[in-house]
């Protein structure tokens, strides 16, 4: 496996020729394996001259950010992170105007020019407000990354159009940018840009390549002796390494620090753990019930097979299951169970949920109810918002991994399958695009190779209620054959009241909404599903006359053709012999 991301960083800020510096800069280079997942945030602000009290919020944007990005789950993207960050620290700037004294006057306000780069794996993040700038050194000149947020008046007379705590909410400008070894970034603010070229930042960066620092101070001193009459700050970044994939957050290489269990068996001691019983077993994995002898807790021990030991695909996904229960916090989401100790082998602990399958329940409610049926399906979507929430896409939402306990609570269990977007950033090409559900249940768009969108989980949603509802698939096993999305248009939907028909139309309606062969015709928020579930739409209502008594009533239609067969002959027969 190979080193991680590395960078070099200089960094230099000068008040200028003015009282106080309102310019504010940091950068934060975390240790592994938060700097995979994470990543090394650089960011820039410039406070703007008419207000006191600028200077306080260009410190307060780039501490907020160094500080509060890395709070952020490990699971969302970047740009989901960077955004709800900026925009919390955006608000509390503009707060901070509206109760001051100059509260109507925004040029005197907590308002400042703010950009980042966060560099992670092998892209480069630029979030950008105002016009302090991004570039990335070409050879002896310079590429403009950002655009200046300005309003020009005349050629002597400009004003920001965009900043941070001018507005309650602020317009982000988002860019992505490939990562090569080697390159050079420059975040600078406009009193060093606009008093110094391309070519003498280039050359300060090669006169001094062994101490970054000096060229950042080398370059605001040439900016100062051309004329520079505002503050002062410029940022150098080198890539001196750049994963090929994202190799440090790959967790498959927890797996190797640790041996497999010895082949466990009932009454066997295990690492502090008494084994109960075996649950479940499969080429993929052993599944124990087992007692921790510490805590009394009845326990759920997962074990790889050793089989699946050289699959590194599998392996990684396996030590993904528990990183994923520790990182959802829901009621109708299997928990991972809070370790005391070390452990010495390779294996999982969850909390141990007594009851049964929704495949269980569905052999002992073949008729449901309506009402029994939204419930179940009101707590798993509570489950998946949960997953939905942390830009995790569950990929495997069936009835075997659905669990109801004893007092009715239904949970959502198996995470071998789901996709982490904060994880395949980092290591996007351990994302291999399988299809990793079970087929019946998986979305078509997975079959022609669109992977990882919260709508897939949305139409295994819909299979499951129109699978309690009928007992059987809306498209039977036609979704597992399409390779193509000519085909996917092709698929044609079983009014579910072929199968039973005490489905009324708006349910099924409901249905043929949730499980539609486009992604973008489904619903595209679980609560309208919800909705729609409980209450009438009248866009649905009346679509039952569509299906006809033939495909309603398949089997008194063949009666009766069979009696009337039956006549014709037996007249047939009579005429021939009268």
């Amino acid at each position: 496996m190979g080193a991680g991301l590395a960078v070099s960083i200089g960094q230099f800020s000068d008040k200028g020729v003015k009282a106080i510096n309102q310019d504010f800069h940091g950068a934060l280079v975390p240790q592994e394996p938060e700097r995979s997942m994470k990543g090394i945030a650089v960011a820039i602000a410039d406070g703007i001259s008419s207000s006191a009290v600028s200077h306080i919020a260009a410190e307060t944007a780039v501490k907020s950010f160094l500080t509060d990005y890395y709070c952020t789950s490990e699971a969302w993207t970047v740009k989901l992170a960077a955004e709800r960050v900026i925009s919390a620290t955006n608000a509390w700037l503009y707060s901070q105007s509206r109760q001051s004294q100059h509260a109507h006057d925004q040029d005197k306000g907590y308002v400042t020019t703010f950009t980042v780069v966060v560099f992670k794996a092998a892209s480069a993040h630029i979030f950008h407000i105002g016009d302090t700038r991004v570039y990335r050194v070409s050879g002896r000149s310079l590429e403009q990354l950002t655009v200046d947020h300005r309003t020009v008046v005349s050629s002597s007379q400009a004003y920001l159009a965009r900043a941070m705590g001018v507005n309650p909410d602020v317009e982000i400008d988002c860019r992505v940018e490939r990562l090569v070894p080697g390159d050079v970034y420059i975040l600078a603010s406009d009193g060093v840009y606009e008093f110094v070229d391309g070519k003498l930042i280039a050359d300060a960066v090669a006169a001094n390549d062994n101490n970054l620092d000096a060229a950042a101070e080398r370059i605001v001193e040439a900016a100062l002796a051309n004329g520079s009459s505002d503050n002062l700050t410029v940022q150098v970044v080198r890539l001196d390494h750049v994963p090929a994939s994202g190799d440090a957050a790959d967790l498959a290489s927890e797996a190797v620090r640790l041996p497999l269990p010895p082949v466990l068996a009932p009454r066997a001691d295990f690492d502090g753990y008494t084994i109960l019983r075996s649950l479940y077993a499969s080429s993929r994995s052993h599944v124990y019930l087992a007692e921790d002898r510490e805590s009394g807790a009845r326990v759920v021990i997962k074990v790889p097979s050793i089989d699946m030991v050289s699959d590194e695909g599998h392996m990684r996904r396996f030590m993904m299951e528990d990183w994923i229960a520790r990182r959802i916090n829901s009621a109708h989401v299997l928990k991972a169970y809070a370790r005391t100790r070390p452990p010495n082998y390779l294996y999982t602990v969850t909390e141990f949920i007594e009851g049964r399958s929704l495949t269980q329940w569905m052999i002992d409610n073949p008729r449901p109810t309506l009402d029994q049926v939204r419930d179940i399906t009101a707590q798993i979507i509570k489950g998946l918002r949960a997953f939905h929430r942390m830009e995790m896409v569950h990929q495997d939402l069936r009835p075997e991994n659905i669990l109801i306990d004893n007092a009715s609570t239904v949970k959502i269990i198996d995470f071998g399958s789901t996709r982490v977007a904060g994880v395949v950033e980092a290591n996007p090409l351990g994302d291999d695009g399988d299809i990793l559900g079970t087929l019946q249940f998986t979305a078509p768009e997975h079959f022609y190779g669109e992977t990882g969108t919260e709508r897939a989980d949305f139409f295994s949603l819909g299979v499951i209620v129109y699978h309690m509802l009928t007992g059987k698939l809306p498209y039977g096993a036609s979704v597992s054959k399409i390779r193509t999305r000519q085909q996917a248009r092709k698929l044609r939907y079983h009014s579910a009241s072929l199968y039973n028909e005490s489905v009324p139309d708006w349910i099924d309606g409901a249905l043929k909404r949730a499980v539609h062969p486009d992604p973008w015709k489904r619903y595209q928020a679980l609560s309208e599903f919800e909705f729609d579930l409980k209450n009438p739409n009248p866009a649905f209502l009346g679509q039952g006359a569509q299906v006809s008594f033939v495909e309603r009533h398949p089997l008194i239609v063949w009666q009766m053709l069979t009696l009337f067969f039956a006549a014709l002959s037996f007249a047939l027969a009579l005429r021939l012999y009268s």
